[in-house]
């Protein structure tokens, strides 16, 4: 029988396509006359050797005719499917994600190191709040990706995108423990004097007048929200505004009520 050593790239692709399409190692074994012991450690390396660098955005046509290709065995999209189930990669829609340089990880893990032991009592007293634009137009997202249960977030299933900017409707809302806004449409870009005047003054103050000190008012980082005028409302007021670290969506509860609506 062959050692490993003797194998070459095709032969090694019909062996791990036959694995990953469900066979036993005795089974492939058997079949092409390979010592057990050669295909075990074969399969022990390949999740190091080629699964992280596998294309993640591959359809299962794709990977039907990269191993009809190296095995010259031809399956059905809905057999690959399956194959991929009992490997653990189910299509998925790819999390979207806005591009992070090394500095904004280390402000976003310092901010949830800071915050992490907060009390359910001291988060009862913070607003948080986001707009969000629903699109009318295609985003194009209806890329899928094969992804394992609880693997969500992980890198490779993530895709890198900057906020849509095309026509829409802009919703903004805030949320607090136990009660929340209201929602404010609007079809014209935010502005700080529409921030202020507002969302601020016709939202925002009223928990804060029924809250008084301890309560924490949560904005991101969007140039309206930092404006000179939204800047002095805020002071005028006393009403504090928690440090937000830039591009941090996913890290803002709300961002999951926007996935729901949209």
């Amino acid at each position: 029988m062959a050692q490993m050593k003797h194998l070459d790239d095709f032969l090694r692709g019909r062996i791990i396509g036959r694995l990953e399409c469900g066979r036993t190692q005795l089974e492939v074994s058997e079949e092409l006359r390979i010592a057990q012991s050669v295909i075990s450690r074969l399969w022990q390396r390949f999740p190091d050797d080629v699964t992280a660098k596998r294309n993640r955005r591959s359809t299962a046509s794709d990977l039907s005719r990269q191993l009809s290709s190296a095995t010259g065995t031809t399956v059905s999209r809905q057999t690959m499917y399956r194959c991929l189930g009992h490997i653990g990669l189910y299509a998925r829609r790819p999390v979207g994600c806005v591009p992070l340089t090394a500095t904004h990880c280390r402000l976003r893990l310092t901010w949830s190191r800071e915050h992490a032991l907060l009390t359910p009592q001291q988060w009862s007293c913070v607003m948080l709040s986001d707009e969000s634009r629903f699109s009318l137009q295609s985003d194009s997202r209806r890329t899928l990706i094969g992804r394992a249960p609880g693997t969500r977030y992980h890198q490779e299933n993530t895709i890198e995108r900057h906020r849509y900017g095309g026509a829409g409707w802009l919703v903004w809302g805030g949320i607090i423990l136990g009660s929340r806004t209201d929602l404010h449409v609007q079809s014209v870009t935010m502005t700080g004097h529409i921030y202020r005047d507002v969302l601020l003054e016709q939202h925002v103050r009223l928990f804060w007048g029924a809250m008084g000190a301890e309560f924490l008012f949560m904005d991101d980082n969007a140039r309206p929200h930092r404006a000179n005028i939204v800047d002095k409302c805020l002071q005028s007021e006393d009403i504090t505004r928690m440090d937000w670290p830039a591009y941090s969506l996913d890290l803002n509860p709300i961002e999951h009520v926007w996935d729901m609506l949209g």
